[in-house]
Formats: C-alpha cells, structure tokens, sequence
C-alpha cells in the first residue's frame, strides 16, 4: 500500500486513527489515542486510514478528528504476500475442518463433505508397496518418476484411453493437483486467460491465478447437466487464451462428457494452434456409463493436450499422495523442471506400488465403482422426497450436486437462507451434516454432497436433512 498501511489491519471502534507524514516504507501503527499531537489530516496516509473508517462504519468529524485521533508510530509488521492473503481456502477442507470441529464438541456429525473413497487401499498395492521396501525403494527419485511407473503409465494411456504418449511426455507427481500447478506454472505468462467449465474442482481458479493467470469461467446448468457446449467454448475464445481446464468425470458434478461432446469442443479449439488443452481424468475408473473418452485421442489436438489422472479415486490411494500427466514432451520437461525446484520426485516405494496397480487385476476398482453406483441410486431416490431440491442423475465420480435455489430467501425465523453458503451452514450446525456449498465450485445455487460414505449414514444424513429443511418457510 506504499506509504498507506496494510489492508487486513484489523481496527475497532476504540481505535482512533490519526496519520502525520512520515517518509516512505516507515510506517507502523501504534494505538496512543492520548498523545496529544496536532496530525496532517490531508496526506495520503490519513486518507488510507479514513477509507478503513469508513469501511468499519466508524464516522469521525474531522474537528474531532485532529483533536482526538491517536497518533501511530511507524514501525514495519511481518505480513503474509499479498499473492497469499488473496488466494482463497480451500472450501472442501474448510467443511471438513468445520464438522470435526463441531464433532469434537460432542455432536454426531456426518461428513459428506470430502471426495475420498471410503474404501481401503486394495491389499495387492500394499504388497507391492511392501516389496518395494523390502527391495531397497526408500532413497530419491527421478524428479519425473521411476521409469517402471513412467513405462506402465504409458502402457495404460495407450490400452485405456487410446492416447500415445512416450516415457518422456510423462511427469508423475505428488497427487492429480501438483501436476496442474505444474502445468499452469508451466503454461501461463501474467494476463493469459484459461478457460475453466463450470462447475468446476475448487483448486482450478486459485492454481490458475497464483500462477498469474486469469481464469475465464464458462458454466452450465442442471438443466444441462451442468455440460458446457462447444459454442459456449467458442464464445469464450479470445487472443488472450492459452488453456482450456476441465475435468470428466467431473467433481463436482459427477457429469461425463460424451465423445461426440468432446469431439465438439475439440473441433472448437484447433483452429487456435496455441491453446493448450488440460484434461482432467481422476475419476476416470467412477465411470457408470462405461465409456470413458478421453480428448486427446482426438486427432485435431495431436500434440496439444495434457492428460492428467492419478491413483487416489480409482485406486482408494488418497493418502499416497500420487499422480501423473501425459504432456508433449516440452511442456512434460517444463513441469519437471518446476517440480524439481518444488518437491522433486514422488515415494520410490508408492511409484512401485502404482505402477503394479495399473498392470494387476482391476476386480477391486470395478467393485469399488459398483457400490459407488448403489449408492448413487439411492441418495437420488432419498433426496427426491425432499420438496423443492432439483437432483439429476450423474454418470460418474461419487458426487451428487443438488440445485438448491428455490431456498433461497426461506427462513426459519431466526436464520433465512440468502445463498448456498448460508445453506449449508445451516445443515451444519441444525442437522449436523457437512456439506460443500456451490459457490466454491463455480455453482452459486448449488451444494456437493459426497456419497463415499455407508449407506447407514447416507440414509441418516437425507433424513436429517429432509426433516432440518422442512422447517424453513
């Protein structure tokens, strides 16, 4: 704020706020209300201090301003970067930190709020996490990765989503989301604008803007699935585009975009040979419609998209912390250039496991997606009872996203529902069921409600919910 003072200063009423000249990158605060001294009411300090009044509702009369106000000595504050004091929380860990919080209190709370599957890590990746260890896998790694994993990501790209990558375009990370920082820190000058389809995962617009980037929202509705076409695409198209970000299966929507969808789109980006194409697929193996397509094997985009995945939902590995992205070869050596300045090289032991879990038998995912698929129908079935929800049926991932607006307004007659976020606040703290509200996701009249979770509590969760909303009026 050069010789101004620090917007997140916190002052109360009781704070009188007086300023003199001082020279610059001098300054500090001190509360002396007492001092006695006459300040310079028309320096640009003393204008920064009134904008801080003003925005507290605090009125001074600028008589009683010079004869009151407390003069505050300048001396420097260690603050956060401004980058930092601007990027928001993540909201699905806030939730989450909120209901254990509450639960630590005594309350039963149920937890939808985290997209973690409620299963363990199947027992054959553990063994091979084992073995790893046994045999010596315990020391650095390759920034970007073990050739064994690297070979075996290659192998699956080309048998599952019909995409050719070689060793060199592939950079494994310590989870799906440090390979789109990666890419984003790889990819984005100060200003270059990313076109990001909403609703979108939380973390894609704050990566997008530490990187210096400007995220272009382009969203849908339930009515649409909440599937953006190619002409909404196209429409967004400036010259200062440099990437397209989405994710199908898509948290936090569990919507799957078609082939002929994405071919759409493809058609849409290729006249524009310098946009880059960042393909999300983490929930590529929660597919229920059993035909995942993937938009790099789409040949207008040869050399133009990178594919990341990883081994947290189809493998139940969240807390491995592992992910990969298939990348042309350039932009794979830029992202293992920055990662090598950032975290280097993921777990040798948790690459050898995943690089068996993508060779071994598949059973234990396929079984895991069938009883996401349960559940899926049957929160469905629970929350249609609910009056004025709207629910559409997602194809994929273990999320459903409610549109909730007709709440909007609605009170119980102490607390009214103005949006999503007072919503689930509200299912919060008088339901004691965590959920996500839409606004972090791009969806302002939404919420995300996980079902990893058992069917006794996912019943239990509709139930309260059911019964809390009803009495709003």
């Amino acid at each position: 704020m050069g010789a101004g003072g620090h917007p997140n200063r916190q002052y109360t009423q009781n704070d009188w706020v007086s300023v003199f000249e001082k020279p610059k990158n001098s300054w500090s605060v001190r509360n002396d209300r007492d001092a006695g001294f006459q300040p310079k009411p028309d320096t640009c300090e003393a204008a920064f201090f009134r904008g801080i009044l003003a925005k507290k509702n605090i009125a001074l009369d600028p008589t009683e301003q010079l004869k009151k106000l407390s003069i505050m000595s300048m001396t420097k504050t260690a603050m956060p970067s401004e980058r930092i004091e601007q990027m928001e929380e993540s909201a699905t860990i806030k939730m989450a930190s909120m209901a254990r919080e509450l639960k630590a209190k005594g309350h039963n709370v149920i937890s939808l709020s985290l997209g973690e599957p409620d299963f363990d890590t199947p027992d054959h990746i553990k063994e091979a996490a084992k073995k790893a260890l046994d045999e010596g896998y315990t020391k650095y790694t390759p920034v970007p990765g073990l050739p064994e994993l690297r070979k075996a990501i290659v192998t699956k790209f080309e048998r599952d989503n019909g995409l050719s990558y070689g060793i060199n375009d592939i950079v494994v990370s310590n989870g799906a989301k440090q390979s789109i920082f990666n890419l984003s820190m790889a990819l984005l000058n100060e200003g270059d604008e990313v076109i990001v389809l909403a609703p979108y995962w939380v973390s894609y617009s704050e990566i997008i803007k530490l990187a210096g980037g400007v995220p272009v929202i382009v969203g849908a509705s339930i009515e649409d699935d909440y599937k953006v076409s190619a002409q909404q695409v196209k429409d967004a198209i400036t010259d200062k585009t440099k990437a397209l970000l989405f994710s199908s299966p898509c948290n936090p929507t569990g919507s799957v975009y078609t082939k002929d969808e994405l071919d759409a789109i493809a058609e849409v980006i290729a006249p524009h040979e310098d946009i880059i194409v960042i393909s999300d697929e983490i929930y590529e193996y929660i597919n229920f419609t059993d035909q995942h397509a993937s938009i790099g094997a789409n040949p207008v985009l040869k050399g133009r998209v990178a594919t990341v995945n990883g081994f947290s939902k189809g493998f139940a590995m969240t807390g491995w912390r592992l992910g990969y992205m298939g990348a042309p070869g350039w932009l794979a050596k830029a992202c293992a250039k920055i990662q090598g300045q950032v975290t280097s090289g993921a777990t040798a032991f948790g690459q050898m496991a995943g690089a068996h879990a993508l060779l071994a038998d598949m059973t234990p995912t396929h079984k895991m997606k069938e009883a996401f698929l349960q559940r899926r129908d049957m929160v469905i079935d629970l929350l249609q009872e609910i009056p004025d929800m709207k629910v559409n049926r997602p194809q994929g991932a273990f999320y459903i996203f409610p549109d909730i607006s007709a709440y909007f307004g609605r009170t119980d007659g102490q607390t009214t529902i103005a949006n999503a976020d007072d919503f689930c606040e509200y299912l919060l703290q008088q339901a004691h069921v965590a959920v996500v509200t839409g606004a972090a996701f791009g969806a302002d009249n939404c919420f995300r409600l996980s079902y990893a979770a058992s069917e006794a509590e996912l019943r239990e969760a509709v139930k309260r919910m059911k019964e809390t909303l009803a009495k709003l009026k």
